[in-house]
């Protein structure tokens, strides 16, 4: 009987660390957004304060603020895509992609926000209100309501933007390649808006 329960009391103190998962087993790739028109390296561009942008940090509705990808299930409905992830929030990366696509449509140069010295002329702030596939329409749908500050003026611009793009299929790479074509879509318009 000793012998038994010393026997229990070994297994039951063994690590359990191959038993349990406390999260979901990652993904085995993850989903970024990459700029339809890089900038291309060794690229200097030279502008003033006044001709710089800079785009703030965006939100994102509650159900973006995760690194999964949103599909929608008509108007009161959402899940979460399987096996698709986003290598970070997909605010950080529509912001990433919004940067680079304004610098290379525009000329203009991008400034980071924490580089408190440099005081950009136009301010571009916004929220991500889709993004993500829409289910029953086999679509992806970006939207972006922008809104738009120059220094020295009281006014105060605001649209939104929006691309759908159908998917082939609903499995990860499918929909990864939708969004990002619907991303860069909605970062074209809104680097057109700002204009040069």
């Amino acid at each position: 009987m000793k012998r038994t329960l010393a026997l229990l009391g070994l297994i039951a103190a063994l690590p359990l660390s191959g038993c349990i998962s406390l999260s979901p087993k990652p993904p085995a790739r993850l989903m970024v957004l990459t700029a339809t028109t890089p900038l291309a390296p060794g690229t200097a561009i030279t502008t003033s304060d006044a001709k710089s942008v800079q785009v703030a940090r965006l939100s994102a509705v509650p159900a973006l603020a995760t690194q999964r990808v949103l599909v929608t299930d008509g108007a009161s409905a959402i899940a979460y895509l399987k096996d698709g992830q986003w290598s970070a929030a997909p605010a950080d990366l529509f912001r990433g992609l919004l940067a680079e696509t304004i610098t290379v449509r525009t000329g203009r140069v991008v400034t980071e926000p924490r580089l408190l010295q440099i005081q950009p002329n136009t301010r571009l702030a916004g929220q991500i209100s889709a993004f993500g596939l829409d289910g029953p329409g086999n679509a992806v749908t970006v939207t972006f309501d922008a809104t738009l500050a120059h220094e020295g003026s009281d006014q105060i611009q605001s649209r939104r933007f929006s691309a759908r793009v159908p998917v082939s299929s609903q499995q990860p790479e499918a929909v990864a390649a939708a969004l990002n074509q619907a991303a860069n879509q909605v970062a074209g318009e809104v680097a057109d808006w700002i204009g040069k």
